[in-house]
């Protein structure tokens, strides 16, 4: 009985020693310590100038190195909203990055549907020719670019901020490689039914491509925000100053280094925009970025 007992015992031991270990929960807990320790090192600097914005200037003068607000107070953001010029350069990027926004998802998906799904001569060299635009760093296109701008009159002017900037060589490319994608199907169906070209793009390719435009509208928008060197070429004036240029200005007086809390204010004013945005379109943005990709 006993031996009869024991053998089924020293089978499940034999198969359990010969089996492979399980995997350790170390790999995925490692990983996750590692996820925690890259957000902290990212939200650090965030949140320390979130501390500093809300912090006594008079204070800040004796200890900076915290993250703990110094005599907490809002006097440096309200002050910075009423008594500058924060509030025009803060009006002067919404509507320059609006536009821009808006004419480079337009422009783009209008040539990437042409290079996507129409034919026509010298289709490929002038794709290859707008491709090669990705190519040329934007420093090198400012000289005659300026030249241009200066002869015709339109320094220190919205359409001299935001006109150049609308032709967008990665959103072509985005655009054309999702209408590439769409099966023709769709638009054989469509000409069956007498739909041209107007009515098939406007009525079937840009409903199926708003998660694609959705993400170009976004990398628009960041990398209009964020300009900088342009805007600082082509408006003198600082009744037409971004908030990116304004802000550089400010920063390099002597009332800006000793008034940290005020400087840090501007950052914060500066970069909400762009947090506010990543958090209402983070869906999209992941999504375009998965159809650009190939992924269905």
């Amino acid at each position: 009985m006993t031996a009869a007992a024991t053998a089924p015992e020293a089978v499940r031991d034999q198969a359990r020693a010969s089996s492979p270990k399980p995997r350790t929960r170390r790999r995925p807990t490692l990983f996750h310590v590692f996820m925690i320790v890259a957000v902290v090192v990212w939200l650090l600097p965030i949140g320390w100038m979130v501390v500093l914005a809300v912090s006594d200037n008079h204070l800040l003068q004796l200890k900076t190195q915290t993250l703990i607000p110094q005599g907490f107070t809002l006097d440096n953001i309200v002050t910075e909203l009423r008594g500058s010029r924060i509030p025009r350069w803060f009006l002067n990027s919404v509507v320059v990055t609006g536009v821009t926004t808006l004419g480079t998802v337009v422009t783009s998906a209008m040539a990437g549907y042409a290079f996507g799904r129409l034919k026509f001569r010298f289709q490929t060299p002038l794709f290859v020719l707008t491709l090669a635009g990705l190519m040329v760093p934007r420093e090198a296109m400012f000289i005659p670019l300026y030249l241009m701008f200066s002869e015709t009159g339109q320094l220190n002017s919205y359409q001299g901020l935001f006109l150049p900037r609308i032709a967008l060589p990665l959103g072509v490319f985005i655009m054309t490689q999702f209408f590439r994608a769409v099966p023709h199907e769709m638009e054989e169906a469509a000409r069956i039914d007498g739909a041209g070209h107007a009515r098939i793009f406007l009525s079937i390719m840009l409903p199926l491509a708003r998660p694609a435009m959705a993400a170009l509208a976004i990398f628009a928008f960041v990398q209009s925000w964020n300009d900088y060197l342009w805007p600082l070429v082509v408006a003198t004036n600082p009744h037409f100053f971004t908030l990116t240029v304004g802000l550089a200005q400010q920063q390099g007086s002597f009332d800006a280094a000793n008034s940290l809390g005020s400087l840090m204010a501007r950052g914060l004013i500066g970069s909400l925009p762009l947090v506010i945005v990543f958090l209402l379109f983070q869906r999209q943005l992941i999504r375009g970025i998965a159809l650009g990709s190939g992924e269905k």
